[in-house]
């Protein structure tokens, strides 16, 4: 196995064997294709670039505090906990005084990123503040070296940073997590309303569900999507063809409107699936993991406070 130098370097880092596709021509300024079986990282560009995440962030988010409460619990709704949301955040529309089920607000994380329910949700693991420590402390258990949370739902904050790397190894820890997996699948469902009513929420993956003439990528399992100004667009994506599942990061595409993070992570799926056992692996997703932690490891700190209004998530 290459060591973890080789994808320090920059530019694209891929090693053909005879006749193996070249990697496909894409705009972005960092990616990542991955076995998630294995690990092994089949080609990069730029992998450790730090990068602003933006909603991709909720990935490591639900990594670390999904284990913390079943799905089944009912909270009610405080102001208090709805505080501090950045202007113009993508909301799944969670209302003070309303009872939902963990379930709910999860889903409004994954389908809506509703920066909403990523609140609610940290304020029951002990804060703001706190959440921001453990997805830290829960990064680097992972080997993930590269990102600083200061905004657990991924708003744009100073200092905030991932890279395509990172997001990959979070992407195939939350398909190990029956619950991650299942919540970044789902492409609809019921979202509670008000006097015991119901409403539609879909998931704004579009290579998922296919919405605004992406077509739907065959064999799609999902993860998470996001954007903001300052991020540009970030994508994280897994797909199951065979025997085979592989981990796609996209962040920041620099050609085509805002639906090209959606074709250039279906180019490298494609390029990843065709070039399978054709090329040698350029580094590994457990290449940084500390031996002596496990990943399921959460520590609890105390945290700074939440950061000011900046540009929005989604």
């Amino acid at each position: 196995m290459p060591q973890p130098a080789l994808l320090r370097r920059e530019g694209t880092q891929v090693r053909l064997r005879s006749g193996a596709p070249e990697t496909p021509d894409v705009s972005a300024l960092s990616w990542v294709v991955a076995d998630a079986g294995t690990g092994e990282v089949l080609a990069a560009h730029n992998a450790h670039e730090q990068l602003p995440p933006a909603s991709t962030l909720k990935t490591l988010f639900a990594l670390t505090v999904l284990p913390s409460f079943p799905s089944g619990i009912q909270h009610t709704v405080s102001a208090r906990e709805l505080a501090g949301i950045g202007e113009g955040s993508s909301l799944v529309g969670v209302v003070e005084g309303h009872t939902y089920r963990v379930s709910d607000l999860w889903h409004g994380v994954f389908l809506n990123s509703g920066n909403d329910a990523v609140h609610v949700l940290a304020a029951l693991n002990g804060g703001w503040t706190q959440t921001a420590r453990q997805m830290q402390a829960k990064a680097r258990t992972l080997g993930a070296m590269d990102t600083y949370v200061v905004s657990p739902d991924g708003y744009d904050a100073d200092g905030q940073v991932s890279s395509a790397y990172d997001l990959a190894v979070f992407g195939r820890a939350g398909l190990r997590n029956p619950d991650f997996a299942r919540y970044c699948s789902t492409v609809e469902t019921a979202f509670p309303g008000n006097g015991g009513s119901t409403f539609e929420i879909a998931n704004t993956n579009r290579l998922l569900t296919g919405a605004d003439g992406v077509e739907p990528y065959p064999g799609l399992i999902g993860i998470k999507n996001g954007y903001t100004s300052n991020a540009g667009n970030t994508l994280v994506a897994a797909a199951h063809h065979g025997r085979r599942t592989l981990i796609v990061t996209v962040m920041n595409p620099q050609e085509g409107e805002g639906f090209e993070v959606y074709e250039e992570a279906r180019a490298l799926l494609d390029w990843g699936f065709d070039a399978a056992g054709h090329v040698d692996p350029v580094g590994s997703l457990d290449g940084l993991r500390p031996v002596a932690h496990e990943a399921r490891s959460v520590l609890p700190h105390p945290a700074a406070a939440p950061p000011p209004a900046a540009p929005a998530a989604a």
